[in-house]
């Protein structure tokens, strides 16, 4: 078995990777800036509340005997520019000078499909250009060159490119859109929802996580990898499924795209929006990538369809939402401020 270590231990992804090396027997040491609260895991792995900026924290943790790391901090679209500006360039090359010079060879870095902007052509391919939106974009670009840096060292390091994931402890966003529906209200898209939307289950992502880990052929995984889901359809076909689920009859219901976005943007400006623009600008149009490349050099293949996902999670979400924290609202652990949303809520 290996030992890994996990950036981002306390987020979603974290947690739900650390629960599916654990269950195959690994020893995991999480780092995260944030404390792990999650008590079925943690009596079994090592946590250390950890800054990926501050180097010698880092160093401390990759000294520990590590195999093999899946380095997923970062600072969100809603952090400040500040704060996504240094964890996720600097911290990245923390995180990676540190395992170089501690040996270790082997890595997952999880980069976004925010790298690609807005484009007006599909399905996306992972030599398709790289033109990032907002500062967030724009550090996933700049970590992925970092990726290369120390590939160019000797090190294999994958680079994934998920489409938006969900699944259990999956909050921020999707849990305004699950609380309209769990009080029996429709619920509008950004223009008529009939553009086709890709997302992905958590626990794929997972899977495909360690088996690019565990291939054996280093060469042909040491470059970038596209992870979505394999079935899915419009955005109002899949997110219907959710009210559906719910049981009060209501409808995704169109907006008018340009108004809605014109005034997203105002409400950005005054720092009420509970949406950041890479998600706004995309939700009207179409946004999926191809996994032919996962699928042809590891065999991955998805388990779970955007329908399955979104209910499973829905169902998480049901079940879970007496417990949730407050959150600081940034991040996907807790659910985001829905801002003028709130209000604009009881009229549906």
């Amino acid at each position: 078995m290996s030992k890994w270590l996990i950036t981002g231990g306390s987020g979603f992804l974290g947690i739900n990777l650390i629960r599916a090396l654990v269950e195959k027997g690994h020893e995991v040491v999480s780092i995260d800036i944030a404390p792990f609260t999650y008590s079925d895991m943690s009596d079994l792995i090592d946590h250390r509340i950890v800054d990926i900026r501050d180097r010698k924290t880092v160093d401390e943790c990759m000294s520990l005997g590590i195999d093999v790391f899946m380095h997923g901090a970062a600072a969100l679209p809603l952090y400040k520019k500040s704060d996504i500006l240094s964890t996720n360039i600097e911290g990245t090359r923390n995180v990676l000078e540190s395992a170089y010079e501690h040996g270790v060879k082997r890595g997952i870095y999880i980069s976004s499909t925010a790298v690609y902007g807005i484009p007006e052509k599909h399905p996306l391919f992972e030599d398709d250009p790289l033109v990032g939106v907002g500062a967030y974009g724009y550090t996933k670009i700049e970590a992925e060159k970092i990726v290369h840096e120390f590939r160019d060292k000797g090190m294999t390091i994958t680079t994934l490119r998920p489409k938006s994931f969900v699944g259990p402890e999956r909050l921020g966003v999707f849990a305004i859109f699950y609380q309209w529906a769990s009080e029996g209200r429709s619920f509008p898209m950004i223009g008529r929802g009939k553009n086709l939307y890709q997302l992905l289950h958590v626990e794929d992502l997972c899977n495909s996580i360690i088996m690019f880990a565990e291939h054996s052929d280093t060469d042909s995984i040491n470059t970038e990898f596209n992870i979505g889901a394999k079935v899915f359809s419009t955005m109002r076909e899949d997110y219907q499924v959710v009210l559906d689920k719910a049981g009060f009859e209501k409808k995704i219901k169109e907006s008018p795209a340009h108004l809605v976005i014109f005034a997203l943007e105002v409400l950005e400006l005054l720092n009420l929006s509970p949406l950041y623009p890479w998600v706004y600008k995309t939700a009207t149009k179409d946004s999926f990538v191809s996994t032919d490349k996962a699928e042809k050099i590891i065999g991955f293949t998805p388990k779970y369809s955007n329908k399955d996902a979104l209910l499973r999670n829905y169902q998480w979400y049901l079940d879970n939402k007496n417990k949730f924290e407050k959150g600081d609202g940034v991040t996907h652990r807790t659910p985001w401020s829905q801002g003028v949303l709130g209000l604009v809520r009881h009229f549906f």
